[in-house]
């Protein structure tokens, strides 16, 4: 059993050398090129992004000669192209939700490229901050009611777009105002005013590119750039997809009230649509019922006939 035992362990010992010695000879360069042509795992390639010398903000151009902002540029480039699903969700909602921002924007005289700016904050998303922001423009409560929304339990008007998008457009306004720079003005929206106005105090700089800020501010309007240029050009970045892709935007009608709700899922039924549909063309209702004590006037969207399987 002992030298049997001693066998066995040689004959391994032998197995091993080979296997070593095989592995450290070079594979011949034909060999190699057929093993990676059949191989479906290396079909997918990854390749550095040429970052484009002309990246602007609302016509306000970034500093790319300065090597710190080129890597931080790239990175957002690098990162957001990479990140295929979230860009690819950003072109279809863009479709949907851009026509309907792009207009207060222009209203106000408030540059285009700040659309960007909700994509950041939100995806295009009704999302919610753990500080307590709120919707596409991730507007918080004071600031929100300082603008004239109405904020509570039952309604919130935060995640009604285009009441939140002049809101974002009345704060945009005060800081271009105070900052003479469309750029600082959006590094403000995320960073508040004081915020900037402090940094700016302290590093005696005027300009955001020569800030030195926190993370999130800091990679800021690097993000906003790096997106606009994505959504601006998509074959650039290796993103295919048909018009037929993207997402929509219903139709509605708007229904004028007054008065108190009581039950929205037999105010939904009385329109010919589901408590469901209600909620998701009006996010801002956020009970089952309507308080209004007030008799305020909202205007409810209810989507046009067609677009919805309904019983």
């Amino acid at each position: 059993m002992k030298t049997l035992k001693h066998i066995m362990a040689a004959f391994g010992a032998i197995c091993l050398l080979t296997l070593i010695i095989t592995a450290t000879q070079k594979v011949p360069d034909e060999i190699l090129d057929l093993k990676l042509e059949n191989d479906p795992v290396n079909k997918y390639n990854v390749y550095a992004i040429q970052v484009p010398d002309d990246l602007n903000f609302a016509g306000e151009a970034i500093p790319l000669n300065n090597p710190d902002i080129y890597e931080r540029m790239d990175r957002e480039l690098l990162v957001n192209t990479y990140w295929q699903s979230n860009a690819l969700l950003m072109f279809k909602r863009a479709e949907k939700y851009f026509p309907i921002i792009e207009p207060i924007l222009k209203k106000n005289n408030i540059p285009d490229d700040f659309k960007y700016l909700a994509v950041i904050e939100s995806g295009l998303t009704n999302a919610v901050s753990p500080a307590g922001a709120r919707g596409f423009w991730q507007i918080m409560p004071e600031t929100g009611k300082e603008f004239g929304l109405e904020i509570n339990s039952n309604v919130d008007e935060r995640y009604h777009i285009e009441k939140a998008t002049e809101v974002a457009c009345l704060y945009l306004k005060q800081s271009k105002e105070r900052f003479g720079s469309w750029t600082l003005a959006a590094a403000a929206y995320n960073a508040g005013n004081g915020g900037i106005s402090k940094q700016l105090k302290i590093q005696n700089v005027n300009d955001y590119y020569d800030l030195l800020l926190g993370e999130e501010t800091g990679r800021y309007m690097f993000r906003i750039v790096a997106l606009k240029e994505i959504l601006n050009n998509p074959s650039t970045y290796g993103f295919n997809f048909k018009p037929e892709d993207l997402y929509k935007n219903i139709p509605t009608l708007k229904v004028e009230i007054d008065t108190p709700i009581t039950d929205f899922t037999d105010f939904a039924k009385q329109h010919n649509i589901n408590y469901k549909l209600l909620k998701l063309h009006n996010p801002w209702l956020r009970e089952p019922h309507l308080n209004n004590k007030s008799g305020k006037k909202y205007t409810i969207e209810i989507p046009e006939k067609g677009y919805y399987a309904m019983p």
